[in-house]
């Protein structure tokens, strides 16, 4: 279990309100917010497989998704660690002081631009049903902040290859040879079982190893917005620089924990779509050997603090699942557009968080006010996050539709129903 410590927030004797904890407060906000875009964006990382065999409905899927990714935040912090050491450099690695040219205005306005890259890659990337890395969009949008404030100094490099960059590129690979190798064994061991016999006693066998996933999921990738947040009150001098002997508060803990859960039952049901049908069409065994491959790789990079990509574990053990399988046909269309999202995620969302943070700096100048510029670079955020949702209200995906066929003329994630029923209401009718 992870060091918990007890602070207290809303004192008025420790924090006082001034511009830098109406920031502060707006921020830790804006993480959270982060938080439940990673909990939808990545229900399908743990779920997509049952919904797509029927070992689960749908909204069952989700809600235990959900509540066991909100366990799972409260059972380590290692990766949270590295998320407030080992992505960017603005503070001392021994006594947690910020390193001189570093002030709270600074590394809050950092922070706040990483957080908006992370968030608007991760709706665009849903509204298009791309199962894109929500880990890699907060780290790209933090770097590109981090360069666009201090240059190349204002990014632990090291930290970056070894914790985020050798995980990103080893973990889908090893995810799949394990995912294909046990796919090839269980229908080696099973072959002279009958395929219905088979099919039901795998779909319980997945009821357990989805939620190991979720389980692993909700360890990983709440303990990235943690980190964040101790990051941000590590700036203002409100937390000491070394969580790991400290701890963290429990309020961040539970907040963040409750903040991806209920992003996980909200179901992200596009990326579910593209995970369960688009990839391959999966049988209960592939299902099986995916997920247990998925979840064996997740906690034991959690426990290592690897900032691992939990969605391009899943992908790969997915993909894994359909080599594996004799005669299983694997959708490479769709797998490549899924790579060239996860080759510019990185860059993007660093592109997205260096401009949002010059934005911020250059009013803060000629406003002499900081909550002038992160004020509107939040509002900024607000509208392009509102705008894309509308978007996706329009050819809706959820549990009605996201195990309907897979069109692989389009290869789009709408339903091919959906699409014409939206162009059908867009066509003006004969006078």
């Amino acid at each position: 279990m992870p060091k918990i410590r007890r602070m207290p927030f809303l004192d008025r004797t420790m924090m006082p309100v001034t511009t830098e904890t109406i920031i502060l407060v707006i921020l830790i906000a804006t993480a959270l917010a982060f938080d439940f875009t990673n909990g939808f964006h990545d229900t399908g990382n743990a779920m997509a497989t049952s919904i797509a065999t029927g070992a689960l409905k749908p909204k069952t899927a989700v809600v235990l998704a959900g509540l066991l990714n909100l366990v799972g935040a409260f059972l380590s912090v290692e990766v949270a660690i590295t998320v407030t050491t080992s992505v960017l450099r603005v503070q001392d690695s021994k006594t947690g002081q910020l390193l001189p040219g570093i002030d709270a205005s600074t590394g809050l306005t950092i922070i706040f631009a990483g957080l908006i890259g992370g968030i608007l890659w991760n709706l665009l990337t849903w509204l298009f049903g791309i199962p894109s890395s929500s880990s890699h969009a907060l780290f790209g949008g933090l770097i590109g902040a981090g360069l666009a404030a201090l240059g190349t100094s204002g990014v632990n490099w090291s930290g970056v290859t070894q914790k985020v960059l050798i995980p990103a590129v080893a973990a889908p690979v090893i995810a799949g040879l394990v995912a294909a190798c046990g796919t090839w064994l269980v229908y080696r061991i099973t072959r002279k079982v009958l395929a219905k016999r088979r099919e039901t006693g795998f779909r319980w066998g997945q009821i357990a190893t989805a939620s190991l996933v979720a389980l692993a999921h909700g360890t990983n990738d709440a303990q990235k917005t943690m980190g964040v947040i101790a990051l941000a009150l590590i700036t203002t001098g409100h937390l000491t620089g070394d969580v790991k002997n400290d701890g963290l508060p429990f309020w961040i803990i539970a907040s963040c924990a409750i903040a991806i859960g209920l992003g996980t039952y909200i179901g992200g049901w596009r990326v579910i779509r593209t995970l369960g049908k688009g990839l391959v069409e999966i049988e209960s065994p592939q299902g099986l050997a995916a997920e247990a491959s998925s979840a064996a790789i997740i906690l034991s990079s959690s426990a290592a603090g690897m900032a691992l990509s939990t969605t391009h574990v899943a992908t790969g053990s997915i993909l894994g699942s359909g080599v594996g399988k004799p005669g299983a046909e694997v959708r490479w269309a769709v797998a490549g557009r899924m790579a060239v999202a996860w080759l510019i995620t990185l860059p993007a969302a660093a592109l997205v968080g260096a401009l949002s943070y010059w934005l911020s700096h250059a009013v803060k100048n000629l406003s002499g006010s900081q909550l002038a510029g992160d004020g509107l670079i939040f509002l900024i955020l607000v509208g392009l996050s509102g705008y894309m949702w509308w978007r996706a209200q329009q050819q809706k995906v959820d549990s009605s539709n996201v195990n309907a066929d897979w069109d692989t003329s389009t290869n789009s994630v709408v339903p091919a129903d959906v699409r014409e029923a939206t162009a059908a209401a867009k066509t003006p009718t004969p006078v």
